[in-house]
This record gives structure tokens, sequence and C-alpha cells, in this order.
């Protein structure tokens, strides 16, 4: 099966190669849908995107996690991997 889209370079990292597709997908989606958002927007987005993979049967280790933010983060720039940075902290205080 063929996919139109390029792959972004973050997949491609060793690190994540074990992990499956749908999962990095998934994360692939919520980086962009949340890169626009305003603070005020993103936990509900979160929060939305949280029942969403529970609905999908999508859940990520702690070292899945850490491997793709990792991944993710070596590929971004100051103001995403600032953007990151939040979604991780609002993450950590309601979990």
């Amino acid at each position: 099966m063929s996919n139109s889209i390029q792959e972004p370079a973050w997949m491609q990292e060793p690190a994540v190669r074990k992990i499956p597709k749908e999962k990095l997908l998934f994360l692939q989606k919520l980086v962009f849908e949340s890169s626009t958002l305003s603070q005020k927007e993103l936990l509900p987005f979160l929060m939305a995107l949280a029942q969403k993979s529970k609905s999908s049967n999508i859940s990520f280790s702690k070292e899945e996690m850490n491997a793709i933010i990792e991944a993710i983060k070596k590929h971004s720039s100051p103001a995403e991997i600032a953007k990151i940075n939040q979604i991780m902290k609002l993450m950590a205080s309601r979990y």
C-alpha cells in the first residue's frame, strides 16, 4: 500500500522504529492539530484526544512516550519544543 504523504523525519528515528505505525500516526495528528491551539484550547483538545485514544485502543508505555518525545524534539524548532514541553506539563498535571 503506497502512502502519498511523506513520513516525517522523527518517525524514521531508530528509537521509534519498533513502535507500531498507527501509534505514531496518531501522535503526528496530535502535533499537527494542536500546533495552532491556545493554552485555553489545549486542555479540552487533549482531553478529547485521550478519549479518542481509549476508544481506538491506542495506549503508550512510558518508554514509548519518552522515545517518541525525544525523536520529535530532535526535529523540532525551539517554538515547537516549547509547545511539546507545554503539552507534557499539562498532561503530567492531569495524570
